[in-house]
């Protein structure tokens, strides 16, 4: 029989503001075995992330108390212990891993130092010692060059570099748990496959139990045991992985395995989109040729961000644009835009140069090209209302006579994304970040564009809630006869909403493609490579992947500088 490395029974944690209290927490109970990988899944707001910040005592307190409840690990009863006894259980003996890698490192202090700060701490060794367990530490969570990068700071790493810091401080006094919250939420889906295998063969090597912590189904497919689904605060299903995605029982899992995109299913038929007035359905909408876009990082050094680009876009269709941070997605849409502008090429709406246009023409044609920015929390002025958030676009453009007919537009838009038109005079911290979103797509509809970039819509959004907003878009497109390039780096999610897809790397695109067959035949390795790191929602397949994968550590690149597109087939082209 398993022995269990901890166990909480009726776990009630609040919250006071003012005088209000909100229960976040609400009776849980579970435990954990030796060696066993727990997931804990649930959409923002379920409980997952107190909960675990309850078993490390990191809840502030105030605002936060403990209502009832323990918490049993190893034998020892945590919530009763004393301040300095729970730090020196916290890094040595239960550790945990944060979701954001960007904000959960010390900026002013070298890498390799926060990392030997632990084991100076808890192991009561020499720095001599320390520097040496550091390198070997950095070099397990597959960072090369380690004796160069222990001397570096935060900011010289990329997401997926830090998150694997954040891994190798976590593991460096071999911690019986490891509490692991979202942590690869904010990362590619290439990074993403790298750290679960990281923390798959960490724990074979040095028999840790992990607690998983995420809202993506697909994740904790290969990576977990046991599953426990929370909904509101309360545990509402669990039991083994297998179980719950063959037989799940309560309707709110069921509802979070369906909001799953469905790689390997065929994408339905896109019904035929009635364009706007004026727009010949012949001609390409967007023309982009020769587009590069440079940035100057001092020292004479220069990236090429976006590195001589052609596409089209025609009338009524969704093109994808998919690849890694640091690829140049966002940047190509906002160049399109002219949010920035381009080093060299051109852009072409409807045969004019949008390039060439003066201050005053652009910001007329701003009325037909629109943007939906990524971050529905930092997109939105927080000191606005929502009326005069998406007004303001009306305001610019003069679309609207009297302030009667400016709030009825904006009522009007607001019921268009699925929102009530009493939500017009409500503030953006008043909302979800699912609402967020859809008020960010009503905003980009006020000036009725034909044209919309989506840069990453969906990536702060929990899965059931991306569902809704593809839905959403899907609906708009058909109503209003859009066009969109849909920017980013779910795969599975892009499939689903687009007629082709281009992949990008390094600034080029490397393969472009009608989406089935993208998905169904990628020619390119780097294409190949995104698709198989897709978690699928199957334990069984999953499983296999990760007994194949652990210890096969390896980062493919490719070397795209010299690439050129050739035709595979009509509409699929690919670099060489």
């Amino acid at each position: 029989m398993s022995e269990k490395l901890l166990e909480v029974n009726d776990l009630r944690v609040s919250f006071l503001t003012g005088e209000t209290e909100f229960e976040a927490v609400k009776g849980v109970s579970f435990h954990i075995n030796k060696g066993e990988t727990l997931g804990i899944v649930g959409e923002s707001g379920s409980g997952k992330s107190v909960t675990a910040r309850s078993i490390m005592r990191l809840l502030p307190s105030p605002p936060s108390f403990l209502k009832s409840g323990t918490i049993v690990f190893n034998q020892q009863e945590l919530t009763t212990i004393n301040d300095k006894q729970m730090e020196a259980i916290r890094g040595k003996d239960i550790s945990m891993i944060f979701q954001d890698p960007m904000t959960s490192t010390n900026p002013t202090i070298r890498i390799g130092e926060q990392v030997s700060e632990s084991l100076i701490k808890h192991q009561k060794i020499s720095k001599a010692e320390a520097y040496k367990q550091t390198i070997a530490l950095l070099e397990q969570v597959g960072i090369r060059n380690a004796e160069e990068r222990y001397k570096q700071y935060p900011h010289e790493f990329s997401g997926g570099m830090r998150q694997r810091v954040m891994i190798a401080m976590a593991l460096a006094c071999n911690p019986s748990l490891l509490i692991a919250d979202e942590p690869t939420t904010a990362l590619d889906v290439t990074i993403q496959a790298q750290i679960l295998k990281l923390m798959k063969s960490m724990q074979q090597k040095m028999g840790t139990s992990i607690i998983l912590i995420t809202h993506d189904l697909g994740v904790v497919a290969g990576m977990c045991d046991r599953l426990i689904v929370m909904k509101e605060g309360e545990i509402v299903e669990q039991g083994t992985t297998e179980e719950i995605f063959t037989n799940a029982q309560h309707p709110y899992t069921k509802k979070l395995l369906n909001a799953l995109p469905k790689l390997h299913e065929k994408k339905q038929p896109k019904p035929a989109i009635h364009v706007q007035q004026g727009i010949d359905a012949s001609k390409p909408l967007i023309e982009v040729t020769n587009l590069s876009k440079d940035f100057a990082l001092g020292n004479g050094q220069i990236v090429k961000a976006v590195n001589d680009l052609s596409f089209h876009i025609y009338p009524g269709e969704t093109l994808g644009l998919v690849g890694e941070s640091g690829s140049g997605k966002s940047t190509t849409g906002r160049t399109i835009l002219q949010l920035h502008q381009p080093t060299n090429g051109e852009v072409l709406y409807q045969g004019v140069p949008v390039t060439r246009l003066s201050k005053k023409q652009l910001k007329a044609m701003r009325r037909h090209m629109q943007i939906i920015f990524q971050d529905p929390y930092s997109s939105l002025n927080p000191r606005k209302k929502i009326v005069d958030i998406i007004g303001e676009a009306l305001d610019i453009h003069q679309l609207a006579k009297t302030r009667d007919e400016r709030q009825q537009r904006v009522e009007e838009l607001l019921e268009l994304v699925g929102l009530q038109k009493e939500h017009a005079m409500r503030y953006p911290h008043e909302f979800s970040g699912g609402q967020r979103q859809r008020i960010g797509i009503a905003r980009a509809l006020a000036v009725e564009p034909n044209f919309i970039v989506c840069d990453e819509p969906l990536s702060a959004l929990d899965v059931s809630i991306q569902k809704q907003i593809v839905e959403l878009l899907k609906d708009l497109q058909q109503r209003l006869g859009l066009t969109y390039l849909f920017i980013a780096h779910d795969l599975s999610m892009v499939k689903h909403i687009s007629d082709r897809v281009a992949v990008m790397y390094g600034g080029k695109i490397v393969e472009l493609a009608e989406s089935e067959e993208l998905y169904t035949n990628p020619q390119h390795p780097y294409t190949q490579a995104l698709l198989r790191s897709i978690p699928i929602p199957d334990p069984v397949i999953e499983k296999q992947k990760y007994a194949q994968a652990v210890n096969e550590e390896t980062q493919q690149r490719y070397d795209v500088e010299n690439s050129q597109l050739i035709e595979v087939s009509p509409n699929h082209w690919v670099a060489v």
